[in-house]
């Protein structure tokens, strides 16, 4: 799969352009030269080239990332998530292969990217607190809980990620 065989110029097309700009078409089954983020035994390349750990790790990420009332509401208020969840999960999706799978200067464009697009994001919950996007405590809970949902989901359906190897850090 290439980013060139995702769907729509339209709207996923739009949504890339405003993380990186003019993205090239990336071939995940051929990496160019240019090395990842992560390095090809890393376990991020191991589970997520496991379409079971993709599923289960994402939709358990998704609802963990819910159950905290300011990314909820941000969620809610900034994205098409509430009416529209499955284009704004392939975004997400698509985001999260670019960063373990691309070039390393594609990935840290769209990160930088995403970066700047939490930034213009704020509000406040039902309940009165205020929320930012870009606040720390907030991208660690996120970031927590994919960790927590890919890894767990991998290692219940696929094998446990260290499995004849030694204990590996994330990534």
């Amino acid at each position: 799969m290439t980013t060139t065989d995702m769907p729509a110029p339209g709207a996923i097309g739009q949504i890339l352009k405003a993380y990186v700009g003019d993205l090239p078409a990336i071939d995940f089954t051929r990496p160019a030269g240019e090395p990842a983020l992560a390095s090809p035994d890393s376990v991020s390349w191991r589970v997520f080239k496991n379409p079971v750990s993709l599923f289960i790790g994402g939709t358990t990420a998704v609802l963990l990332e819910l159950a905290e009332p300011r990314v909820r509401s941000g969620v809610w208020d900034h994205t098409s998530f509430r009416t529209d969840p499955l284009p704004r999960m392939a975004r997400t999706g698509l985001a999260a292969m670019v960063t373990v799978y691309g070039a390393r200067s594609v990935a840290e464009r769209m990160i930088a990217g995403v970066g700047r697009m939490h930034g213009q994001v704020s509000g406040v919950t039902p309940a009165g607190h205020a929320y930012r996007a870009s606040d720390p405590e907030l991208l660690d809970w996120v970031q927590a809980t994919a960790s927590f949902g890919f890894l767990r989901a991998y290692h219940t359906f696929v094998r446990p990620p260290g499995a004849g190897r030694p204990r590996p850090l994330l990534c």
